[in-house]
């Protein structure tokens, strides 16, 4: 009999792009696993779209009745979980899964029979790496090591996204394109404030072939007005209004990606795109926990204080420049 092994990760954008890895190894090296993920609602159309995921199921805070019906009639055989609370112990507890792999935190714990200390809090490793660390409960055999990039677009979407994000803003195909996001969804310390992103725009407009994108979600409508009133230069101003994997697959087609660390930073590295991001000075909004899941030579991390001085924004801007002139 096929074993069902069922990964949860139930919470946003970001948090589930750095479960990724997880099913890359297991499709990679167990192939013969049926996998489930068991994620929420922003995330739910995005992850049918990986084609190392089999099945996805839908975490409904509202109808959670309605959720574990689903993880019954699947006969899921093993759940990993990374990262836990209590409704999310409880559904699983009463949902028939025999083997249930958690981090060893919170009161919630309990309700799993494989539990794994790991103190995510002190840092010693990246996010993406304490959730492939959960696989080796499930198989200690297996390597801990992906394939970039991990998000492989078929050529047909990519050519409707970029084609007609091309046509919209009369976009030449030669133009290397630097996607700038300056929203934070509120999940995020450490970033540009809205002036220092359009000078570090402005800073790059005349370089050969460079178009500047800024990119805004459905939480960043206050930014994007900000942002609209005070730029003097031409650049374009795109509201991402359609699917997240559409979305996904419009940064892919960025040369650079510039934000702070948030869910679409994660987007966009799991196409392995250069990016350039900020973090707080904060140990578990560092780097060293929230690093993307892209090939580090792709990775410009940068740790910002709140009151960042001037001096670190100049070298913003000339590493900026840096890396445009390596493409």
């Amino acid at each position: 009999m096929t074993t069902k092994v069922l990964i949860s990760r139930h919470d946003k954008i970001g948090d589930f792009v750095v479960t990724l890895p997880m099913f890359s190894v297991l499709k990679k090296q167990r192939p013969e696993l049926e996998l489930y993920a068991l994620v929420s609602k922003v995330n739910y159309e995005f992850a049918q779209q990986v084609s190392y995921i089999d099945h996805v199921i839908l975490f409904d805070s509202n109808d959670l009745k309605q959720t574990r019906k689903t993880i019954r009639e699947a006969q899921i055989d093993v759940s990993i979980s990374a990262f836990i609370d209590t409704k999310l112990a409880w559904l699983l507890f009463n949902s028939g899964i025999k083997k249930r792999i958690a981090p060893a935190t919170k009161a919630a714990q309990m309700l799993f029979n494989k539990r794994i200390t790991q103190r995510r809090s002190q840092v010693a490793k990246r996010e993406l790496e304490y959730n492939l660390d959960l696989l080796l409960a499930f198989d200690a055999h297996l390597t801990l090591n992906y394939q970039q990039p991990l998000l492989n677009i078929a050529k047909s979407d990519k050519q409707r996204v970029i084609d007609s994000f091309h046509r919209q803003y009369n976009i030449s195909q030669t133009d290397k394109l630097v996607v700038i996001h300056p929203g934070s969804g509120g999940s995020a310390e450490g970033n540009l404030t809205i002036k220092d992103y359009l000078s570090l725009a402005k800073s790059i407009i005349d370089l050969p072939k460079i178009k500047v994108v800024f990119t805004f979600g459905p939480d960043d409508l206050a930014i994007q007005k900000e942002l609209s009133q005070l730029i003097d230069f031409d650049a374009i101003l795109h509201s991402s209004s359609g699917s997240l994997y559409d979305f996904a697959t419009l940064l892919s087609h960025s040369h650079v990606f510039v934000s702070t660390s948030t869910g679409t930073m994660h987007l966009a590295a799991a196409s392995n795109v250069a990016t350039l991001s900020f973090f707080g000075e904060n140990l578990v909004s560092s780097p060293g926990r929230w690093a993307s899941v892209s090939e580090t030579r792709q990775q410009h991390n940068i740790t910002l204080a709140n009151n960042y001085p001037e001096s670190q924004f100049k070298e913003i801007k000339q590493q900026l420049k840096s890396i445009l002139q390596q493409l």
